[in-house]
């Protein structure tokens, strides 16, 4: 993790790979196959971050290997250290700034968000909004300081602004019903 207790772009694949095996064990090329389709639609096809590889989630002792059944290939399963990693990826720290890694950290959080208890999702919930509304006091402070520019720029920021306004519309109602479903 970084200093500020956010993942490595290594560390939002391990989580992609820990979140796939928590919902259903799979053969290695399976995840592999179930990992890049998820990354390259969320923030595109990216070698940065897809070069990190599976295999080392074995030697770690995080997945292992079930009997193959029909299959050429024994599917992968978690393990109680494995299931421990992934609470601990699920729950980390997220960066304010809106970026593609952020964007795929945030992403694989909201797939994986019903594995937590609900205290923790409540929690994660609130980091959500915390980033929200970072984000949107930094675009509104830099749409302030060039309000007299000429230009695009203040209507470009307006349309990136009124998402983030959305979008924290959205993170509170979704916080409220987890709340209420207690």
């Amino acid at each position: 993790m970084y200093a500020d207790h956010t993942l490595t772009p290594k560390e939002a694949i391990r989580l992609a790979a820990l979140g796939t095996l928590a919902l259903e064990p799979m053969a290695y090329s399976a995840l592999a196959v179930a990992i890049r389709h998820f990354v390259s639609r969320v923030i595109g096809p990216s070698s940065d971050i897809m070069g990190h590889s599976i295999e080392l989630l074995k030697y770690e002792g995080l997945v292992e290997e079930g009997n193959p059944a029909e299959e050429d290939e024994a599917p992968l399963r978690l393990t109680a250290a494995g299931r421990r990693e992934l609470q601990t990826l699920l729950t980390a720290n997220l960066r304010a700034a809106d970026t593609a890694l952020n964007k795929l950290v945030i992403a694989l959080k909201f797939r994986f968000l019903h594995l937590l208890e609900r205290a923790q999702q409540q929690a994660q919930a609130e980091l959500f909004i915390d980033c929200c509304e970072q984000e949107l006091a930094r675009l509104e402070d830099l749409r302030a300081y060039h309000a007299a520019d000429p230009g695009f720029l203040a209507a470009w920021l307006d349309q990136d602004i009124a998402d983030l306004q959305s979008r924290l519309a959205w993170l509170r109602h979704f916080s409220t019903g987890l709340s209420d479903s207690n």
